[in-house]
């Protein structure tokens, strides 16, 4: 049974483990075609804003062409070198001008979205004649190549657009052609926020399907274990009622063979020993039935018999006759009280006490101490035992219905677990409390506060 309820939780782990795997592929798929929606988006509301730079700036831009102009005909003279042709490009005056029109622009037609840009130079080619031509400049774009723009990096940028330009002149009878290509970088401030936003509906739902299957997993796992301990338990009980049942019978069974014996029914006081035998394992079946029949109550469903009683006399006489079962324990009473009235039931509480002071019998204890006082207007009674004492991770689990203290697999001392389950019972119909406080090998203490 053990071993099916492991495989059990681990195919569930397993389960688990895959639905959840899948649904976090499902928003990461999600989220990557969101945001390849939101470049498309950017890239499209950037297209309606600009075709090319002259209609951002006309001025601007025909200072930029004149500059192209200038430097592809000090080239072809010999004037100008391809390095200096770059840094002059790279270091225009009109840089700074270019760069605050096309950034107002985004914030006047995009103003739901901040963005920074770049526009890097890629390719600066000159063609002297139709067959021939002079690469100045080409490379893959690099921030170093900005020409326009605030971005420190392409690195979370993504491409809009590419312009290319082309320029024809004649430069001392001989026509050439200038072709140049620039790319547009942006990144949208935010970006990932803006998404994530976009994506709450998906990821609300998908955190409560999530959370929903850790649940019904747990609850699973849960009843699961909670059913393997009532099968347990119940194998437990009835193991345990067999074996308190087997003794008044066998009992029962002998000596009704020996009344069978004439010698036996011709003697009195053989006769009257085998009857007084007959009656005492007669009332220990009933009361074992009683025990059962009674601890299937809640301390809701009990009637109970209140009387107003003075409750220091009624601990008395339950020591009393304790002392007569027990004579050989040593029971001491310290009763910081005197004359405490309080409506109780005798019969339930009586019962109660006894249980707690025959467990204590039960499980080692050979000195049991009775206290009484007032706590914060509540009556306490403290038993008080020197017995073995009970493990701190078993001492939550005393007060439940069937619960036996164990040593490994084994239960040393016989009962039905039901005795400390009464008491917590009688003592809640009582509107009272009852706690234990024990430490292995130092003895235990149960204290029951009762309302003054």
């Amino acid at each position: 049974m053990k071993q099916r309820i492991n495989l059990l939780i681990a195919l569930s782990v397993v389960a688990l483990f895959v639905l959840s795997t899948v649904q976090c592929y499902l928003v990461k798929t999600a989220y990557d075609y969101k945001v390849a929606q939101f470049h498309t988006q950017i890239k499209n509301e950037i297209a309606q804003i600009t075709n090319n730079y002259s209609d951002i700036d006309s001025a601007l831009v025909s200072k930029k062409e004149a500059l192209y102009k200038n430097l592809s005909e000090k080239y072809i003279k010999g004037k100008s070198s391809k390095i200096d042709i770059k840094q002059r490009i790279l270091e225009s005056e009109y840089q700074s001008a270019l760069t605050t029109a096309i950034q107002r622009k985004f914030e006047r037609d995009l103003p739901n979205f901040k963005i920074d840009f770049a526009i890097v130079l890629n390719k600066f080619i000159l063609y002297k004649n139709a067959k021939k031509a002079d690469t100045i400049f080409s490379e893959k774009p690099f921030i170093q190549n900005k020409l326009y723009g605030n971005l420190a990096s392409l690195n979370h940028a993504f491409l809009v657009r590419n312009y290319v330009g082309t320029t024809n002149g004649t430069f001392e009878n001989q026509d050439y052609k200038l072709l140049t290509e620039d790319s547009m970088y942006v990144s949208v401030i935010d970006w990932e926020m803006i998404i994530l936003r976009r994506m709450t509906f998906i990821l609300i739902l998908s955190l409560f399907s999530i959370a929903t299957l850790i649940s019904l997993f747990i609850i699973a796992i849960k009843a699961l274990i909670k059913q393997k301990k009532v099968s347990d338990v119940k194998t437990d009980f009835i193991n345990n009622i067999t074996h308190e049942l087997k003794t008044p019978l066998a009992t029962l069974s002998i000596s009704t063979k020996i009344l069978e014996q004439k010698n036996i029914r011709d003697n009195d006081d053989n006769f009257n020993a085998i009857i007084n035998t007959i009656s005492r394992q007669n009332n220990r079946l009933q009361n074992l039935i009683d025990q059962v029949m009674a601890n299937s109550l809640a301390e809701n469903e009990l009637e109970l018999q209140k009387e107003k009683i003075e409750t220091e006399d009624f601990l008395l006489s339950i020591v009393n006759d304790f002392k007569i079962t027990f004579p050989k324990i040593d029971l001491k009473t310290d009763f910081q009280t005197s004359k405490t009235i309080l409506a109780l039931d005798k019969f339930h509480l009586t019962t109660a006490f006894l249980n707690v002071l025959e467990n204590a019998v039960k499980y080692g204890s050979k000195a049991i101490t009775i206290r009484t006082s007032i706590v914060e207007n509540q009556f306490s009674i403290s038993i008080e035992d020197d017995g073995i004492g009970i493990p701190k991770n078993k001492q939550s689990f005393l007060f439940d219905k069937f619960y036996r203290v164990q040593q490994g697999n084994l239960h040393n001392t016989k009962g039905l677990g039901l005795g400390l389950y009464y008491v917590n019972q009688i003592v809640k119909a009582h509107h009272g409390t009852v706690n234990v406080v024990s430490d292995l090998g130092k003895g235990t203490q149960f204290t029951i506060l009762l309302k003054v």
